[in-house]
């Protein structure tokens, strides 16, 4: 296994179904802050549709994995942003789940980067609650109020991983794995945020 060397940012989501494209959206403006030198070249910043081969390819081998999606739980708060953290534990489980608008995605490539031994050496992952994913573009307006926080976090994670950059080995990537999809996390950090 080659050494870690970068970060990923990866934003998953349509941008053609309204608030399922929040991922991309987060993506683009980091990308446009980034054009002003904010981050490390190493930083890597992507859109996925979910598909798993794409998104093991966007974090294999990077020593963090920032990852962001659009949930649609049954009782949703529109721009309620949820954040997991698999640094502190061995679990992920994650909201986009069922309530998703991938059919395969975000938990299948989790299963298989562990099998394959192509998962990221530390994972972060953001679901915002949305409102509406039919088709069309623009998110709503809850969520599009969420997102200026969420730069904001996702560039505190990417600063505080350089500060501690001591983080995992090359060749020892934490376990991750699902214990459901729309449940609150067994195992890692995990928190709303305000």
């Amino acid at each position: 296994m080659e050494a870690f060397t970068s970060m990923a940012v990866i934003g998953l989501g349509n941008e053609f179904r309204r608030d399922d494209g929040v991922g991309p959206v987060v993506v683009g403006l980091l990308q446009d802050r980034a054009a002003q030198h904010r981050f490390a070249a190493d930083t890597v910043f992507a859109q996925c549709d979910g598909d798993p081969g794409r998104l093991i390819e966007l974090w294999d081998n990077t020593a963090l994995a920032i990852v962001v999606d659009a949930c649609f739980p049954p009782s949703a708060q529109p721009g309620r942003t949820h954040r997991w953290d698999a640094a502190t534990g061995d679990a992920v489980r994650t909201a986009a789940g069922s309530h998703s608008t991938h059919g395969l995605g975000f938990p299948d490539a989790l299963r298989l980067g562990a099998v394959l031994g192509r998962s990221p050496g530390r994972l972060i992952v953001y679901a915002v609650e949305g409102a509406d994913h039919s088709m069309g573009v623009g998110i709503t307006a809850s969520v599009a109020r969420a997102v200026p926080r969420l730069i904001r976090r996702i560039e505190a994670d990417i600063e505080q991983h350089r500060a501690h950059s001591d983080g995992p080995q090359p060749g020892r990537p934490r376990a991750i794995g699902l214990a459901g999809r729309d449940a609150p996390p067994a195992g890692g950090q995990a928190e709303t945020l305000p």
